[in-house]
């Protein structure tokens, strides 16, 4: 039984309120990155495309606001166009569909929305390379060997094509790239390699890169809370104790290496004379995970697992959220997406807004994911 405090409640009405404030604006655009207090939108083929019509059907699915839904059936048909076009999607094909079809079929049962979701899970599997047992993260001929922990949270798409279907073959990729990131990304004090490139012919792993955290083998936080997230759902989709255990492993180092205040910097492991800059949006993923880990065990470990999500989630709300501003549109800010190229640092970003969302609807006793 969910049992709501006050600041859970007064958060999730503060989020329906904002959401419904903000779309007046940007209706059914695809917001990225508030700049100076305004989203900026990005084109469809974004790859965060998918996080404001989600962060729509949470609303709506408690709300019932029928524009919130026409905006976000707009965003999913704006999409169509990359599902006959390859070249202008990748790994990220899970976050843009399992929170636009895959969300409106849960919601609504729309055989249309079904369609589209298992084509988009064919696309995602038509990435695999069976020498590597990897889903690629990007195009290109010299990125035809690169993988990213990212994809963790792309795996549930091809899970639930499998379930849909009866074809076990999607899961069976999710299987061997979730093995694969166990493998190659995972080292032992629970962190994670944000990029591992092998060999697309040999599946010879070649080496690692820094990617979006500060070096090859630093801490990136949005990556650690990807692998949390990930590896808690491939345990819910699999039952397989080793995803389970990895989950754990990394949510210790996480809830370990927080800050005072439960909102993590971008990096847990860069060097002396880097700006302590925070990533609330590793935070909000973070404590999504956290919460299904909550669910997933018992007794003691629960009851941390939950209260150190409901923690980063209270202190995302209290110490940074942007709830009464009217020259902010973003819910919570400081967020950092790219810190290397300098890229979107310190400033609201929409997956941070929606997995604020999906934490304090959890809270509320809104227990379907979308995942």
């Amino acid at each position: 039984m969910t049992v709501k405090t006050e600041w859970v409640q007064e958060a999730w009405d503060q989020t329906k309120a904002k959401v419904k404030r903000i779309h007046h604006r940007i209706g059914d655009g695809f917001p990225h990155a508030s700049i100076n207090g305004e989203y900026q939108l990005e084109p469809a083929s974004w790859w965060t495309s998918g996080f404001w019509p989600g962060l729509m059907w949470l609303v709506y699915r408690d709300t019932q606001d029928n524009e919130l839904k026409e905006s976000s059936e707009s965003c999913e048909s704006q999409l169509d166009i990359l599902l006959t076009d390859s070249n202008k999607i990748d790994h990220d094909i899970g976050f843009m569909w399992t929170l636009t079809s895959g969300a409106r079929y849960k919601i609504l049962g729309a055989e249309d929305s079904k369609r589209r979701a298992l084509l988009a899970a064919n696309l995602l599997a038509a990435r695999f390379n069976a020498q590597g047992n990897f889903i690629r993260a990007w195009n290109g001929e010299e990125l035809a060997g690169w993988a990213i922990i990212d994809c963790m949270m792309n795996l549930p798409l091809l899970y639930w094509a499998s379930s849909i279907t009866g074809d076990p073959r999607y899961k069976h990729i999710a299987i061997k790239h979730a093995d694969t990131v166990l493998k190659h990304f995972y080292r032992t004090d629970g962190s994670v390699a944000h990029i591992v490139v092998f060999d697309p012919d040999t599946g010879e792993k070649l080496g690692v890169k820094g990617g979006q955290g500060f070096a090859p083998e630093s801490a990136w936080s949005r990556g650690t809370a990807w692998a949390i997230y990930g590896m808690s759902l491939s345990y819910q989709y699999t039952g397989d104790p080793k995803y389970l255990n990895a989950a754990k492993q990394t949510a210790h180092f996480f809830m370990a290496n927080l800050p005072e205040d439960h909102v993590p910097y971008w990096d847990f492991r860069s060097s002396e004379g880097i700006p302590a800059i925070r990533d609330s949006s590793a935070g909000a993923c973070a404590a999504c995970g956290l919460l299904l880990l909550a669910e997933q065990v018992d007794g003691l470990e629960a009851r941390i697992y939950r209260e150190r999500g409901k923690q980063i989630l209270h202190s995302l709300y209290t110490n940074y959220g942007a709830w009464d501003s009217e020259t902010e549109e973003g819910l919570i800010l400081h967020g950092t997406s790219h810190f290397p190229e300098k890229h979107n640092v310190n400033v609201p970003l929409i997956y941070g807004d929606y997995y604020f969302a999906e934490g304090i609807s959890l809270l509320m006793g809104h227990q379907e994911r979308f995942w």
